[in-house]
């Protein structure tokens, strides 16, 4: 009899666990991997991001710590300015006419705005009492005259009886000084009845130039007396004069004999030429400032006298440079200017001023015309900074502004 094999069983338990817990393991150690992988690739990630924000933060400190500037040159001073100064038209000769004899006004002959000439009668005094001294003084000197004529012929028969001996000495010499005191009694008479005469002459007012009545101040019948009461004034129309102060900046440039041009703002489009005629040659104490004649031909009388005008007065150059008033920097030291040399390095210097011209102001000494000015110079520049420019649109800036034209449009700074 044969024995049937029994059939297979199911595996026990402890046989199984071996193989799940390496399956496990396995998963675990690609689990860990992985994750390990994430992490470094986390972290080099992060580290070249760092690496790359250091880089930039790094470059924005540099970009920000370079000053960029803009700059300028110096000019010279060129053909100088014109000077514009205020001034008040007067006549070349303007005199008040007052009467040197007394009486009452007869009758005036020239109203204002009348054109004289020399000696024309302006008015004629009425005056009895000179008449009547002249009167007296002329049979004073009447009188006179015969005295000397007697002491004459007395002093004649006198030497005659001297010569014979029938008179002293002493008698002839007093006949004599009697002669002599009626030569001069007789020529103080003449010299009395010459001043009467002349004081009578005075009863006519006449012209003592030619020129325009500009104001009288009397009419007939009027009580005229020697206390210098101006009857007329009197004014000469062509040339007419102009005083101007000039102030102390400017007084060695104005010269005799420099031209000006005068306007009046009611005589619109026209010019007029005048000329320095005389200057003061000296500083007034109170105002600072020289007092300049001009002369001004007035032909055609378009001009008035006592006329606000303008006088614009050509200065002629300075040998001196010129800058733009931003280029100052004002320190407690003194004022400076920031020059940038030729390895972009700032220095400061210090300069002496001239002259102010309103936006620009000349430079005495400190600088040079090839010197490289840095425009608005901020108050934290200090001495060996670097800093950046544009030097092909400064420079192209500076020749253009040199010569008189618009300047080209430069490459932007940052």
């Amino acid at each position: 009899m044969s024995e049937s094999n029994p059939s297979p069983g199911p595996a026990p338990a402890h046989a199984a666990e071996p193989a799940t817990r390496a399956s496990v393991v396995r998963g675990g150690v690609i689990v860990a991997v992985v994750v390990l992988v994430l992490l470094a690739l986390g972290a080099g990630r992060m580290v070249v991001m760092r690496m790359a924000n250091a880089k930039v933060l790094e470059d924005n400190a540099g970009e920000h710590a370079i000053q960029y500037v803009k700059t300028t040159f110096a000019r010279p001073s060129g053909s100088g300015q014109t000077l514009a100064l205020p001034g008040t038209l007067q006549g070349f000769q303007q005199a008040p006419i007052a009467a040197r004899a007394s009486g009452y006004l007869k009758r005036w002959t020239k109203d204002i705005g009348s054109h004289v000439d020399k000696g024309d009668l302006l008015a004629e005094i009425e005056s009895p009492e000179i008449d009547q001294q002249l009167s007296q003084a002329v049979a004073a000197r009447a009188q006179t005259a015969a005295s000397l004529g007697l002491a004459k012929s007395t002093t004649e028969r006198w030497e005659a009886l001297r010569k014979r001996d029938v008179v002293s000495q002493q008698e002839l010499d007093e006949k004599r000084s009697g002669a002599a005191q009626a030569l001069a009694n007789l020529a103080a008479a003449d010299a009395n009845v010459q001043r009467l005469r002349q004081l009578q002459g005075f009863t006519r007012v006449t012209a003592p130039f030619a020129g325009v009545i500009t104001r009288r101040n009397v009419d007939n019948g009027d009580l005229i007396d020697s206390s210098g009461k101006t009857l007329f004034v009197l004014t000469q129309m062509d040339p007419l004069r102009i005083y101007v102060n000039v102030p102390q900046s400017y007084a060695q440039l104005v010269k005799p004999g420099q031209k000006v041009v005068v306007t009046q703002s009611e005589l619109r489009g026209r010019g007029f030429i005048g000329e320095v005629a005389r200057t003061a040659a000296s500083i007034d104490a109170a105002t600072r400032t020289m007092q300049v004649e001009i002369t001004l031909a007035n032909r055609d009388g378009a001009l008035l006298p006592g006329a606000y005008v303008q006088v614009a007065l050509p200065l002629a150059a300075n040998p001196t440079l010129v800058v733009s008033t931003n280029v100052l920097l004002f320190r407690g030291e003194g004022t400076r200017v920031a020059v940038v040399d030729m390895a972009s390095k700032v220095h400061l210097r210090a300069v002496t001023l001239g002259r102010n011209l309103g936006e620009s102001i000349e430079v005495l000494d400190g600088i040079g015309a090839r010197d490289r000015l840095v425009v608005n110079p901020s108050d934290s520049l200090a001495e060996g900074d670097a800093v950046t420019i544009n030097a092909a649109g400064d420079d192209a800036a500076a020749a253009s502004a040199a010569a008189g034209r618009p300047a080209p449009a430069g490459k932007a700074l940052p």
